[in-house]
């Protein structure tokens, strides 16, 4: 009865989404600078930053510092995972609370190589629903400041937006829907740590335990490294399609990522919406899959 029902959720998270994306989605999920150069003084233009302290003392004008903290939940103590999507009405506030009202259009640039954070707020945002209106700045502030555009050193006064009730997104799987979805036709299950952690010739942790060696059995090894060339841009279109398919990933198939706990993962998940591909995020990732001693593969290089 319950590999039915885990077998149905599947299904349903599979017909739930649009057999294809919206024309060009890459075009709406990426800004360059000189658009954001132009659109500064627009008052519905939200620019969030992420990064260290220190990067934010020279800024884009109006940016905020962000946090992965203020937009996720987080346990420090060891009985929980480490980064998660909170319930619809606390993300809800503290997406108000960085400004973004409902007609915001929020633009997240990052400091140097810090774009995996910078796609896990991407990627909350279009769970929250709002993905129709969030972009990542392609280059971060690297390209900006390269660029010469304008930065400033003034602290971004605090806003609190008017945001309605979210319309979460099915964008985030569990670790039941994940062993169910193990080797099913359709759905490609990518591994987007390092390729030492995916053998299993090292073994990452979280909150001083270590991860089981290996990886989930039947996933595929997608660094998150690959969305970004050196200059931190993401790579054009081609050179993405020709990286998922070197993974074996299909035309059609659903793609369920994973990580360390749930961030860097987001950056192929990014890759892959930009693609075209349904996708969705292991939440939990192989932080809760090794709490929960569920079975590995590896060391392997197949």
């Amino acid at each position: 009865m319950r590999t039915r029902l885990l077998a149905g959720a599947i299904l349903a998270f599979m017909a739930f989404l649009p057999a294809s994306a919206p024309p060009a989605p890459r075009s709406s999920m990426l800004v360059s600078t000189a658009w954001l150069a132009q659109k500064l003084k627009d008052p519905n233009v939200v620019v969030l930053h992420i990064g260290s302290r220190q990067s934010y003392a020279r800024h884009i004008p109006g940016a905020r510092f962000v946090t992965l903290d203020d937009i996720s939940l987080s346990s420090h103590d060891g009985r929980g995972n480490m980064l998660e999507l909170p319930p619809a009405p606390d993300l809800r506030r503290r997406l108000a609370a960085l400004g973004i009202s409902n007609g915001s259009r929020v633009i997240v640039t990052f400091d140097r190589d810090w774009i995996s954070p910078a796609t896990r707020i991407v990627f909350t945002l279009g769970a929250a629903g709002l993905g129709d209106r969030v972009s990542l700045l392609d280059g971060g502030m690297a390209a900006w400041i390269r660029e010469g555009r304008p930065v400033t050193t003034a602290a971004t006064p605090a806003r609190t937006g008017r945001l309605g009730a979210l319309r979460m997104q099915p964008w985030t799987v569990d670790a039941a829907f994940v062993r169910s979805a193990i080797r099913r036709p359709g759905v490609a299950l990518i591994d987007a740590r390092a390729p030492s952690l995916f053998d299993g010739v090292e073994v990452g942790g979280s909150h001083g335990r270590p991860h089981k060696r290996g990886h989930i059995p039947g996933a595929r090894n997608i660094p998150f490294t690959s969305l970004a060339d050196s200059s931190m841009r993401v790579r054009p279109a081609a050179q993405l399609a020709a990286i998922f398919r070197r993974a074996g990933v299909k035309s059609g198939d659903t793609v369920v990522v994973y990580c360390h706990i749930g961030q860097q993962g987001t950056a192929i998940v990014f890759a892959a919406r930009s693609l075209g591909y349904r996708a969705a995020l292991y939440d939990g990732s192989f932080e809760d899959w090794s709490r929960r001693d569920l079975p590995v593969e590896g060391p392997s290089r197949a």
